[in-house]
């Protein structure tokens, strides 16, 4: 029996029991009860909750400094329903997750990734970043996994899929790569590479709290799904890492943490900028919450707000995974409060309230145990353990650095018809949005691109907000050196207009550190 399943032998909650066959079939046996596994789904989804609503007042407040102790986050009976009640929006994360949930529901468990990835498309709700930019290329036509590659998706290494891939390991419990592949269907619907990995590592983390008693334990096998050539992985190695060096300060590990890994190469809104939704750095704060959480609910909350950036995301991972692990009967009471006054309430742009879930959550993870080997018993569940596998490499961005940031600060219009911009690299992103007169009607602007007087491509710009195209245009393929990008305006109405705000110049050749003295 390998170490690690000695360990967890000794730490499981009574009610779960893990037995390892004789013999090298690697084949092993959770029994879980009915109550205990209904227990844990619910954890994980207040869990949700209850973190996303702790950290809403401080979301992308504090970027790239921490949250000091002496700030004060607020908390009691009635923080939930007023945000349910006046800031719905906040729990995007959660509505998101139950899309996906929806389209199990309605079409199957093997429900393939082109029904959720129209739900997500077709749906009310506003999206940023990877998540509209994928939104965009659906509706125009560009289905997943194209959708969500980085060469597609300039935010393909973005948060979106790591904050709403919960789902996945919900309905898989202890069967780690089960939950892996979900992700690998439904999140290249918008991510790629350490995006990507981002969901899968949330995933694998709630699948295996309904095994494991010990945060740790959790957090180092989860990253077993991991390659270990990404950087996702090595991120977190060095949380890890850090952890034992500084094992009663997490400041210094989130320190650490910002000296390494919080330079953004993707997203055309966080590159040489404070503002960063990287998966991995974000992931980092997560780790952060539940090592040095040590299974305290409310520190590991706090811990993961206070690391900032996307701090209501981040503690709501942490506070699901953790809430999987207790199940929500071991919730304190202190942070259940007020969780009855919105457990009947339907989140924002859904049918679904977080009693419908529970047993929705339920009847899925019942599905994927017996659809996976697994069996019921009288009042248990024998769940096929699955040992973490890791999943096939990806490297977004490949072989290009951003070199620099220029602001353009200027608007295509029918009389200001063309705009030129010269770089020296080998890759652009101009940035930039489409407007529609105040109080008129929104319409599809479009715009010709040319690179070095050669025609490249017509772009559409809805001046919509909800199908936006996140950026204006972009292209990491060009050779090395000197470029003349040029947009010319095809369908402007009087009026309208396609505001042009920053131009990101990549190179294929890597400038290390920027030291100027």
């Amino acid at each position: 029996m390998k170490n690690n399943l000695k360990k967890a032998i000794m730490c499981l909650f009574c009610s779960v029991t893990l037995f390892c066959n004789a013999g090298n079939s690697g084949k092993n046996v959770v029994t879980i009860s009915k109550s205990t596994l209904l227990d844990k789904i619910k954890g994980g989804w207040a869990g949700q909750v209850i973190g996303c609503t702790y950290g809403g007042p401080i979301e992308f407040r504090w970027n790239g400094t921490m949250v000091d102790d002496h700030v004060p986050i607020l908390w009691d009976d009635t923080r939930m329903l007023w945000y349910y009640e006046n800031e719905p929006g906040l729990y995007d994360d959660i509505y998101m997750d139950l899309t996906f949930v929806d389209v199990f529901e309605k079409h199957g468990i093997d429900a393939p990734d082109s029904l959720h990835a129209l739900a997500f498309a077709h749906a009310a709700y506003p999206l940023w970043h990877a998540n509209q930019a994928a939104r965009y290329n659906i509706l125009n036509g560009m289905m997943p996994p194209a959708s969500g590659y980085w060469k597609n998706n300039p935010h393909a290494d973005d948060i979106d899929f790591q904050i709403e891939a919960d789902f996945a390991g919900l309905m898989s419990p202890g069967m780690v790569n089960s939950a892996a592949a979900i992700c690998e269907r439904i999140g290249h619907i918008m991510n790629y590479g350490d995006g990507l990995y981002g969901g899968i590592f949330v995933a694998a983390m709630y699948s295996l709290a309904f095994v494991y008693d010990d945060i740790e334990l959790i957090v180092k096998e989860a990253l077993k799904t991991i390659p270990s050539q990404s950087d996702f992985y090595q991120c977190i190695s060095d949380i890890i890492k850090w952890h034992k060096i500084y094992p009663d300060d997490w400041k210094s590990t989130w320190f650490e943490a910002q000296k390494k890994w919080t330079h953004d190469k993707g997203c055309p809104d966080g590159v040489f900028k404070a503002f960063n939704i990287d998966a991995k750095i974000n992931a980092a704060y997560i780790v952060i919450g539940l090592l040095y959480g040590k299974g305290d609910y409310g520190a590991t909350i706090d811990i993961s707000t206070r690391c900032g950036y996307d701090a209501d995301c981040n503690p709501a991972n942490a506070a699901g995974i953790l809430g999987t692990m207790k199940g929500y009967s071991h919730i304190p009471t202190f942070w259940k409060q007020g969780l009855d006054k919105v457990e009947n309430m339907n989140f924002q742009y859904t049918e679904m309230s977080l009693n419908k879930v529970y047993g929705i959550g339920y009847r899925h993870a019942v599905t994927m145990i017996k659809q996976n080997g697994g069996t019921e018993k009288n009042d248990s569940f024998m769940i096929r353990y699955q040992a973490p596998q890791p999943v096939p490499l990806e490297i977004g961005f490949e072989g290009i650095y951003p070199t620099q940031r220029k602001n353009i600060n200027t608007r295509l219009t029918d009389r200001a018809n063309e705009i030129s911009v010269d770089i020296n690299g080998s890759g652009f992103v101009i940035t930039g949005y489409a407007q529609a007169p105040y109080n008129q009607t929104d319409e599809v602007l479009e715009a010709d691109i040319y690179i070095d007087n050669h025609f490249t491509e017509t772009i559409k710009m809805p001046t919509s907000s909800l199908i936006r195209k996140h950026d204006v245009t972009w292209n990491y393929d060009l050779s090395e050196g000197n470029h003349t990008i040029k947009l010319r305006a095809k369908k402007i109405p009087e009026n309208y207009g396609i505001q042009i705000a920053d131009i990101l110049i990549y190179s294929g050749k890597n400038p290390g550190k920027y030291t100027h003295y």
